[in-house]
């Protein structure tokens, strides 16, 4: 493998002739064995990408490359690279457990030994031993999420794609998708994956690219995009109406404004979530603020402060307003090698 497990100049896709642009000129790579997280909001592009990066969207235009191997020239060569774990159930219900690792492993070429070697092997490691004659639609979501990642692994892909990985799953089983995550990074593999957990990414993910309008509006380490956008501590402020009049948003906007009159060290105010959002530095940050509330005749009724998330990167780059995404090309799915 070279360096780049994933790379890409100028991948673009549009639709409707031209007229809707999902991805617009994208250049990313991904490093061999890092964890790499693709957000976004709905619409921004993230299913198109893995889609074409998976082979089953073809671009409009640019170039991908999976471990070196032309994605969209040689289509069959990079499938047999990749393992993709979408975001749907793909399991097939008319085998059970052990057989839908074992069929997969002659769908990529294994014989019938190598087949049965490696369903063995991913039962153990994957803890479904015990369930290997198991019907699928018996599993738990968690069992059935971690028989997906087996499947998509058995034929020792140079790059995991993982979309969405961990949506509808409960905490625990969250918790232990993340291990096996962690432990196939530790084993070597490369892993991109899509997610809508904030804290997901943060956990999990060694960098992490925000897509928003087919675009990457940034690209670094978790801790990186924090310090990014907000430097120093999160501070969110709850006022009572008092009579101010307006709407809420005016009413928080006068509100900020007031207290960033009084507090000129810290950031621009932000209205989030019906609270005055305050970036600041230094000591004793609670009790300057409660200060500078009085001083402007504010009533406090709820006072917070945190360190910086992921959320705050996203929200800050990507806005607040819900989406409506663009058409998306078919879910990254198992696919024959063509």
């Amino acid at each position: 493998m070279p360096e780049a497990a994933i790379s890409t100049t100028g991948l673009r896709k549009t639709y409707r002739d031209g007229q809707v642009v999902a991805v617009d000129g994208l250049d990313l790579e991904v490093r061999t064995g890092e964890i790499f997280g693709l957000l976004g909001p709905n619409g921004a592009g993230k299913t198109t990408t893995i889609g074409m990066l998976t082979t089953s969207v073809v671009p409009t235009g640019g170039s991908a490359r999976i471990g070196g191997v032309d994605v969209i020239g040689e289509p069959a060569v990079a499938k047999q690279l990749i393992g993709v774990v979408p975001q749907f159930n793909t399991l097939d219900r008319a085998l059970d457990v052990g057989e839908n690792l074992y069929f997969h492993g002659r769908y990529f070429g294994m014989s019938r030994a190598e087949a049965r070697t490696a369903r063995d092997e991913a039962l153990q490691r994957f803890n479904l031993a015990d369930r290997a004659t198991m019907p699928v639609m018996a599993l738990s979501g968690g069992m059935a999420q971690r028989l997906m990642v087996a499947r998509a692994t058995l034929h020792r892909p140079a790059v995991l794609f993982l979309d969405e990985p961990t949506s509808g799953l409960d905490p625990q089983s969250r918790l232990a998708l993340w291990d096996v995550v962690r432990g196939l990074q530790a084993d070597g593999q490369t892993v991109l994956l899509t997610t809508h957990y904030m804290e997901e990414a943060d956990q999990l993910c060694d960098r992490v690219a925000i897509m928003d309008n087919g675009r990457i509006v940034a690209l670094d380490t978790p801790a990186g995009l924090k310090r990014s956008v907000a430097d120093g501590t999160v501070v969110r402020v709850h006022v009572a109406d008092d009579g101010l009049g307006g709407t809420t948003d005016e009413r928080l906007a006068r509100a900020g404004a007031a207290l960033h009159q009084r507090l000129p060290d810290a950031g621009t105010p932000s209205v989030i979530d019906n609270a005055v959002q305050l970036t600041m530095n230094g000591e004793g940050i609670l009790p300057r603020v409660m200060g500078a509330a009085e001083d402007a005749g504010l009533t406090v009724t709820d006072l917070s402060a945190a360190e910086p998330t992921l959320e705050t990167v996203f929200i800050a780059l990507t806005g607040r307003r819900l989406r409506e995404g663009p058409p998306q090309g078919p879910p990254p799915g198992m696919g024959k090698p063509r």
